[in-house]
């Protein structure tokens, strides 16, 4: 008699039991000659009790898993009730990660809140404090409340609305409308199953049209991208050369980003296949290929001979699906990494506005500071023009750009920094060759007796800016020359502050502080001083 196939793997499965369990014993017979050779006799039991205990539970804890398709059917049903559900240990674990991950970021956007309200309080322009204040409270509501917001992208009449349509069921908006038809974001709600949050799908106004219309719309969208926790690009085919400029922006956000494939329906299966592989190419790694989803948002109507054209249902199943599985595996990640580059940026922000704050302080400083250089030296010419003779006068300057950077320098500091400057003006041969640019853009313009005097005061006053403007640079890169050393920035700002512009609106300065405070101290001028001056003046134009 045939015995069935399944008592011959009964009996295999004994035999390889009897096998094993004869190696199991055997290796316990050599463990236990092992540790009494180096254990006292009482405490070999105990250990090897121990040991085996370990060995068990690193073995039912792998071995389970495989296991349990075949062992569970064996089980009494009140085991079975009591077990945990599949993969449930395995998603506790994975999902714990994700959790203080979560948290962590949270932490972070909350910190990065504290450090605005800090630099709040530093802004002096009544108008930027406020707008730098509304973001913040923004962006403190959304660090509460954790909505999801899905931002729709498209260019032109890809089908934006319609699949926003298909996507809730419900006519949204005007659909095969001309180009620009959406000419603000719109915000609907969108119901998951199992997902407690509340989710926002969101409707940009067609990107990279003409005109400057277009232009603004295309940065309302991207303000709208800034603030997405996900990104669905929707096109109607290939990426073309500015639909992909499209992409690269919106996947350089560093947010999750998917691309939809519409009017799948249109082209058959395998125009349809090659399509996606196409983009999954063209998307160069930067999103998940099971990110590339396509995507029947309205289908065309089909004719029906002798009745009404049948129109068929929106083919968004595959969409939903893979929207529904990023935001239930990834959702609490999503909210809590857009939230934190949104604190980020708005505090990078809010660190530029006190930045140009600071420069526009210094700056200032320097304006004073050289007309101050000016007037020293016009009171007091220097036997030459030697900007280490005003020394004092950029050491003052020094220590108020560090109150104004909020550095607390000693003057001992401040003297060695405006020393460094000004030797390093001297070496360069700077000095001389502004000496130079100034005398000849003044010399024809002033009588001989005030010529001497003016361009000491005026060149005291335009070298008190190149150090300045040399200083405020080393403030700003946080109290260092940087790798080109003092000389190279001393060399740049000395290169900027002589180009035309810049010393034409130096020099209108100086004629109205210097040199015409300098020709009211003169004596009247007798008709053959006037007519000499004449003679030297060039009629020309």
């Amino acid at each position: 008699m045939k015995l069935p196939a399944r008592l011959w793997l009964l009996a295999g499965a004994a035999l390889l039991a009897l096998v094993g369990l004869g190696m199991v014993l055997q290796l316990i017979n050599q463990l236990t000659w092992q540790l009494s050779a180096v254990l006292p006799y009482p405490l070999v039991g105990p250990v090897l009790l121990l040991l085996l205990v370990i060995v068990l539970a690193g073995a039912l804890q792998i071995g389970w898993p495989l296991l349990r398709p075949w062992l569970e059917p064996l089980l009494p049903e009140w085991i079975r009730r009591q077990l945990p559900p599949p993969g449930a240990q395995g998603r506790a674990c994975r999902d714990q990660p994700k959790a203080e991950r979560s948290a962590n970021r949270r932490q972070a956007a909350a910190r990065n809140l504290e450090a605005i309200d800090r630099t709040l309080e530093q802004v002096r322009n009544a108008v930027d404090r406020e707008v730098l204040r509304q973001e913040r409270e923004r962006m403190a509501t959304e660090l509460e409340r954790g909505d999801l917001q899905i931002v729709v992208f498209g260019t032109g009449s890809t089908g934006k609305t319609s699949l926003i349509r298909a996507l809730l069921q419900e006519l949204v908006g005007d659909v095969g409308a001309a180009m620009g038809s959406t000419t603000g974001s719109q915000r609907y709600r969108l119901r998951l199953r199992g997902l407690n949050r509340a989710v926002w799908l969101v409707d940009t106004p067609g990107i990279l049209e003409a005109g400057d219309a277009g232009e603004r719309r295309e940065r309302l969208a991207r303000e709208q991208a800034s603030r997405a926790d996900l990104l669905l690009l929707v096109v109607d085919g290939d990426l073309r050369a500015a639909e992909r400029q499209v992409f690269d922006a919106l996947a350089s956000l560093g947010k999750r980003l998917m691309l939809v494939l519409n009017k799948c329906d249109l082209r058959g299966e395998r125009e349809e296949e090659r399509l996606l592989q196409l983009l999954r190419q063209r998307s160069g790694g930067r999103i998940a290929a099971a990110d590339v989803v396509p995507a029947a948002a309205s289908p065309q109507s089909i004719p029906m001979p002798g009745g009404r054209p049948l129109q068929p249902e929106p083919e968004v199943d595959a969409l939903v699906r893979r929207i529904a599985e990023v935001l239930h595996a990834d959702g609490e990640e999503l909210i809590a990494d857009n939230l934190l580059l949104q604190c980020r940026r708005l505090g990078e922000a809010s660190r530029n506005l006190l930045a140009r704050q600071r420069r526009d302080d210094a700056v200032a400083v320097v304006e004073r500071t050289m007309w101050i250089s000016a007037g020293v030296v016009a009171v007091t010419p220097l036997p030459g023009l030697d900007l280490v003779g005003a020394a004092a006068v950029n050491a003052q300057m020094v220590l108020e750009m560090g109150k104004v950077f909020g550095l607390s320098l000693t003057k001992t500091d401040a003297q060695e920094l405006a020393m460094s400057v000004g030797k390093t003006l001297a070496g360069l041969g700077l000095v001389k060759g502004g000496v130079g640019l100034l005398s000849s853009a003044m010399a024809l313009t002033l009588p001989a007796a005030l010529v001497g005097r003016a361009i000491q005061a005026v060149g005291a006053a335009w070298l008190t800016r190149v150090a300045g403007l040399s200083f405020v640079r080393y403030f700003e890169q946080n109290q260092t020359w940087g790798d080109g050393g003092v000389q190279e920035v001393v060399q740049e700002q000395y290169d900027l502050s002589r180009r035309d512009g810049a010393l034409r609106s130096f020099l209108d300065a100086a004629f109205s502080r210097v040199v015409q405070p300098l020709q009211r101290q003169l004596p009247p001028r007798t008709p053959r001083e006037e007519g000499a001056r004449a003679d030297r003046v060039d009629p020309t134009p």
